[in-house]
C-alpha cells in the first residue's frame, strides 16, 4: 500500500512504526494493538468518529489537523487506502501530490 505513494519513509520508534514524506509524519503503526494514527483535517477527523465510533477514535489535534486512530481489524484496505493517502497528501509536497495525482 506505501509502496504506491512517492516518498513514503518508515522508521521505528519504539513500540510503532512512523510513516513519513520527505521527514514529516503522517502516521503512526502500532502493531501490537493493530491499530493505526493518520493525520486528517479536524472536520474529517470529527466526521468519522461520529459515523463509526467503533472503527475510529480521536487521536489528538494539532493546529488545523486533527489525528485519527483506526482499528485495521474494523476497515477493509480500499477505505484504509484511501484515509492514508489523503494522511499522505496533506504532508507530501505539493509536486509529489501533483504527480501522483496526474500519474
Amino acid at each position: 500500500m506505501l509502496a504506491e505513494l512517492p516518498g513514503v519513509e518508515q522508521s521505528e520508534g519504539g513500540d510503532w512504526l512512523a510513516l513519513k514524506v520527505r521527514g514529516k509524519g503522517f502516521g503512526y503503526l502500532w502493531e501490537r494493538t493493530e491499530t493505526v494514527g493518520l493525520k486528517a483535517t479536524i472536520e474529517e477527523q470529527m466526521a468519522l468518529v461520529a459515523e463509526r465510533p467503533e472503527v475510529f477514535e480521536v487521536q489528538f489535534t494539532a493546529g488545523r489537523f486533527g489525528w485519527v486512530v483506526v482499528q485495521l481489524a474494523k476497515i477493509d484496505a480500499d477505505e484504509l487506502f484511501e484515509l492514508v493517502t489523503e494522511a499522505w497528501c496533506l504532508t507530501a509536497p505539493k509536486h509529489l501530490v501533483e504527480a501522483h495525482e496526474g500519474g
